[in-house]
């Protein structure tokens, strides 16, 4: 029987995991900024025109002001993406240290709160899901430090049970270890649970641990094209799974 409230979507689920970057918040807004900023920085550092490269080995369209789906930049660690632009740099200097020196000059993060943008009225969806008794999840790539200060900034982290980050060391998405580990935290059968993501590592994912639903969301990097064929269904944003 639906609940009131709440899309049949879920019905028999008892925890919703949720990526984090595209399909909470605004992917573009928190990377696309920081992309075209590390750029600029790296131009500088080398004093050579690296930024082109390094766009095209993290997946970034800079005239489009896109990331590439299935691109380091959208499923990536902060690590590793990293060590990808220092590879990227080492070709461009003279010498491995002046490489090293031009990345540890230019690297910087993303502000976690200036840069959340919600896609949709989270604190009602998290709190109107918890209320009817499911737990909430976080599966992301991104580092915990930075997902904790969101969320909790968000006044969102009260209603998290569990949380898996990129820098967890608990495998990186499609790898299904991430969404495993968070239904073992909070002692649900992956029959019962939920992926929500908006990329197609985030759908594989949940098929791979073999969820009992595997959602797509249409806020992020990932176009009807490459998420349709993943997901059970498809929802503009994280917001359709709250009925009026």
């Amino acid at each position: 029987m639906t609940e009131a409230g709440i899309s049949p979507l879920l019905d028999g689920i008892d925890l919703v995991v949720f990526d984090k970057d595209g399909t909470l918040l605004d992917f573009t807004a928190m990377w696309g900024g920081w992309t075209r900023e590390l750029g600029r920085r790296l131009d500088g550092a080398t004093r050579r025109p690296v930024s082109g490269d390094v766009f095209a080995a993290i997946g970034y369209d800079p005239v489009a002001d896109r990331i590439r789906p299935g691109a380091p930049l959208a499923i990536a660690t902060m690590g590793q993406i990293e060590e990808i632009v220092a590879a990227v740099i080492r070709r461009w200097c003279p010498s491995v240290a002046a490489a090293r020196r031009a990345v540890e000059t230019a690297w910087f993060e993303p502000d976690p709160v200036a840069t959340a943008v919600p896609t949709a009225d989270l604190e009602q969806l998290f709190s109107r899901l918890a209320a009817s008794g499911r737990r909430l999840a976080i599966a992301t790539t991104d580092d915990r430090r930075p997902t904790e200060t969101t969320l909790r900034a968000l006044g969102l982290r009260s209603y998290v049970s569990a949380l898996a980050c990129g820098d967890d060391g608990i495998g990186v998405k499609p790898d299904p270890a991430m969404v495993l580990a968070v239904c073992r935290a909070v002692g649900v059968e992956p029959g019962r649970a939920a992926m929500v993501g908006d990329t197609p590592a985030d759908l594989s994912m949940g098929r791979a641990a073999r969820l009992g639903r595997v959602i797509g969301v249409l806020t992020g990097i990932g176009a009807r094209e490459d998420l349709e064929p993943l997901a059970d269904a498809l929802l503009d944003s994280v917001g359709e799974l709250l009925r009026a």
